[in-house]
């Protein structure tokens, strides 16, 4: 009974003091002989005998547990919990997209989408008419400002929660990729860019009116105008449509842009396990960017039912626009071609916006992350190793302790 004590004590002492209650190993305390039965009858017991087999020629030395999975290379380390810095990426990465080229490219998108008649040629001529290069950013300030920098935030931080969930539960990248795309860009549309696209389309159209000799208002007085006039559904027209676009804009860039990857490791030599480089990420992005341009009929009924341009005499526009009616509108009048004016701008914009939200973010998710991950990582590396280390250490002292009780039974 002596020895079994000392054995449980020197046991107790192999496991190391600063591991987590669920890893520290159970060592029970010896067993006393019940008081009925006689000495003959009973056997000295182990302090680790139900922990391990008595059978001597049973006893395994368990293998070291494997190290835990990390996250695909192809996207930004994911933490546990939310990732509350991926609204401050979103914001940011947004901002610049818009404040860069997408604006320009929007508003050229939106002339053309607006006057389908018009070529791309007399729809620039139009936006440099308004004021020369000034005319590319019309209402970049503030209503473009004010979307970009909260739907950037949402999208980011909405399709990074689902993708990471959708990656848990057994889904391939472009899957996850299509499904956070798709969940971020319904949460940004109904959250934050219902008026302020309905304000930017707004001060993009309202310019027609000069054409018959009305000086435009200007835009808080538009703003303030739909208000008092149609109240919060005025202001937030056409965002169910807009958030059709969205949904199937991020869902299908996204989604190609992580399926992209891909052929695009296949072409390089890459293996999973391996990073792809700046350009091999932007040309994902690019292929994303430019194939999420299928929906442009969708893109171009959003611009027809916010646009503040007035019904031509005779022509058979609804007064009431919906989704369906703004559909069957623009294909009597202007056929298949009508509902897809503008998608030159859009692709261009369309690949502008992946590379910035995608691959551009992604960089800026890892520069952040990728410390604290890395940290975790290596301290669960090392916990896992003591581990093991100390379990095979005590996994050989029972075996020993078993074959010795075997020989002097």
């Amino acid at each position: 009974m002596q020895g079994a004590r000392a054995a449980a004590a020197q046991a107790a002492a192999l496991v190391p003091a600063g591991l987590p209650q669920k890893t520290r190993l159970a060592v029970p305390a010896p067993r006393r002989a019940a008081a009925s039965l006689s000495p003959a009858t009973t056997r000295p017991r182990s302090c680790l005998a139900p922990l391990v087999s008595v059978s001597p020629a049973s006893v395994t030395v368990p293998p070291a547990p494997r190290h835990p999975r990390t996250h695909s290379p192809t996207m930004a380390p994911q933490q546990k919990g939310f990732s509350w810095s991926n609204i401050a990426v979103g914001a940011t990465m947004n901002m610049f997209e818009v404040s860069t080229l997408g604006q320009p490219l929007e508003v050229i998108k939106t002339t053309m989408a607006s006057n389908r008649k018009a070529s791309m040629a007399e729809a620039l001529k139009t936006v440099w008419s308004r004021g020369g290069v000034l005319g590319f950013y019309q209402g970049l300030i503030p209503w473009a400002w004010i979307e970009a920098s909260t739907k950037g935030g949402v999208l980011i931080f909405t399709s990074a929660e689902i993708e990471k969930v959708a990656s848990r539960n057994g889904f391939g990248a472009g899957a996850s990729g299509l499904l956070g795309g798709m969940g971020g860009g319904i949460a940004q549309a109904y959250a934050t860019m219902g008026f302020c696209t309905c304000m930017k389309t707004a001060e993009i159209t309202r310019h027609k009116q000069a054409a018959s000799g009305i000086k435009p208002p200007g835009t808080f007085t538009v703003f303030m105008d739909i208000y008092r006039r149609e109240g919060i559904k005025g202001i937030n027209k056409g965002v169910n449509a807009v958030a059709v676009r969205q949904c199937t804009n991020w869902g299908s860039r996204m989604g190609f842009a992580r399926l992209a990857e891909t052929p695009v490791r296949a072409m390089s030599g890459k293996t999973e396990a391996e990073k792809l480089s700046g350009a091999e990420r932007i040309l994902c992005s690019s292929i994303g960017g430019a194939l999420g341009c299928w929906n442009q009929p969708i893109e171009v009924i959003r611009v027809e039912m916010q646009s503040m341009a007035k019904a031509e005499p005779g022509s058979n526009r609804p007064t009431n626009l919906t989704i369906g009616n703004t559909l069957s509108y623009i294909y009597k009048e202007n056929g298949i071609k009508g509902l897809y004016r503008g998608v030159t701008p859009r692709i261009f914009l369309g690949i502008w916006q992946t590379i910035c939200m995608v691959s551009f973010a992604d960089y800026v998710k890892e520069a952040i992350a990728g410390p604290k991950v890395q940290a975790v990582a290596h301290k669960t590396a090392d916990l896992a190793a003591t581990t093991a280390h100390r379990t095979q250490e005590l996994a050989e002292q029972a075996a020993n302790e078993v074959k010795g009780i075997a020989k002097s039974a």
